[in-house]
């Protein structure tokens, strides 16, 4: 999807990707796919949907891991804002490399500007980290220092098609976590 400027020119359409790790999971004697949130996980979640509906920008598609920890910060993360996205549950995200989340972000509909991805470490910091050619301000110091920590919240921007999504593609514009 492009814009055409009064020039006749065809202009790339910016696009964004929000990248929210799962917030603070209990220890229970489950598997790891099965493990809830903790009581700060759920305190750390609500607050993630406050941060992401202060933004004002419009989510498009919300990515969420199946993961039982994934799907309760989701749950609690998207009554804080004002529209709630469409969301896909994808199996993929859950144990998923660097490789295989820029491939999902490759199959990602050019009708989408934004897309937000509830996911688990390493894959999340890797993702934001790999993505980020350039960034605003302290963002990329700051979410270096804190190693992406539970309930964080990474902000991406980029101008073209997903499938052009690569490695140094965007600039990191914002990090936050609830606990900086």
């Amino acid at each position: 999807m492009s814009a055409v400027v009064s020039s006749g020119e065809t202009v790339p359409e910016s696009r964004r990707i929000v990248l929210l790790r799962h917030a603070k999971a209990d220890w229970p004697e489950v598997s790891d796919h099965d493990r809830p949130l903790a009581d700060r996980g759920r305190m750390d979640a609500a607050a993630a949907g406050s941060r992401l509906a202060s933004h004002g920008f419009p989510l498009d598609l919300a990515l969420c891991s199946t993961a039982v920890r994934t799907r309760e910060t989701w749950k609690l993360a998207v009554q804080e804002l004002p529209d709630r996205p469409r969301t896909v549950y994808e199996e993929r995200l859950y144990e998923a490399s660097l490789g295989e989340l820029i491939a999902l972000l490759n199959e990602i509909p050019d009708d989408v500007g934004s897309v937000l991805v509830i996911g688990h470490n390493p894959g999340t910091h890797a993702l934001a980290d790999a993505l980020s050619g350039r960034t605003e301000g302290d963002a990329l110091p700051r979410m270096n220092r804190s190693g992406y920590p539970t309930a964080g919240i990474a902000v991406i921007e980029f101008t073209g098609p997903w499938k052009s999504v690569e490695h140094g593609v965007g600039t990191l514009t914002s990090f936050w976590s609830p606990h900086e």
